[in-house]
């Protein structure tokens, strides 16, 4: 029973455990992340935490995994380039959520079960419509490389919001830069401050030129997975 006059806290639990791990990342960074800081949001003891998670990497195995399952799985039934694009955008929607994962997501030795499930169903899609095993894997490495750079960019771009973006391109486009860079000054004032400037569309570009590139070995086989040469 609870001493009198001190706060009741919900059970801990290591979902709770991992859940304030998140929001502090998300707030503070990855390297803010510490058993003693999770405690403290908490309001419990550093050691206590331990009864739920081995030590910090196991928080951080913890962390990524929620983060996986966020992701919004590929439906295996849904033509793979329709599957991937849909796995793409939500993708990028939870890592601009928590940016700290960014660097994070394949860095795991120990991955959780919303990992495993991810990689696997999307590697499933792949292979059940003619995707040989190298190509998958090859396909899989690709679309990764580009969400994750991409968000990168985004998240490293000196301004969070249109009004900030007009302040930063406005500086160059009255500056002496304007005229020593004619071309930059043009797509600032074309694009970066027009008023329908949608980066969704810059990303949906990007990876249509991707997906355009990509194609299966062969043709699936009966039993959906394929027949031929696994080329790596």
């Amino acid at each position: 029973m609870a001493e009198r006059g001190r706060p009741r806290h919900p059970r801990l639990s290591r979902e709770r455990v991992i859940a304030a791990a998140t929001a502090l990342a998300d707030e503070k960074g990855g390297a803010g992340v510490t058993m003693r800081a999770v405690a403290g949001r908490l309001g419990v003891e550093a050691m206590s935490l331990y009864n739920h998670v081995a030590n910090r990497e196991a928080l951080l195995d913890g962390m990524v995994d929620a983060v996986f399952a966020e992701i919004d799985l590929p439906d295996p039934a849904s033509d793979w380039r329709s599957a991937v694009r849909d796995r793409a955008a939500s993708a990028r929607a939870a890592l601009r959520r928590h940016p700290w994962a960014v660097g994070l997501l394949d860095s795991r030795t120990d991955p959780g079960p919303a990992t495993l499930r991810h990689h696997d169903t999307v590697l499933g899609v792949l292979r059940s419509q003619g995707f040989s095993v190298g190509l998958a894997v090859r396909a899989v490495s690709l679309i990764d490389s580009y969400v994750y750079g991409f968000v990168m960019q985004e998240l490293s771009l000196p301004f969070t919001d249109r009004e900030s973006l007009a302040e930063v391109a406005g500086g160059i486009l009255d500056g002496p830069l304007a005229e020593s860079h004619p071309h930059l000054a043009e797509v600032i004032a074309a694009q970066a401050l027009a008023e329908d400037y949608d980066p969704d569309e810059d990303f949906a570009f990007g990876l249509s030129l991707i997906l355009g590139a990509l194609g299966p070995d062969e043709a699936p086989a009966a039993d959906g997975r394929g027949d031929g040469d696994d080329r790596r």
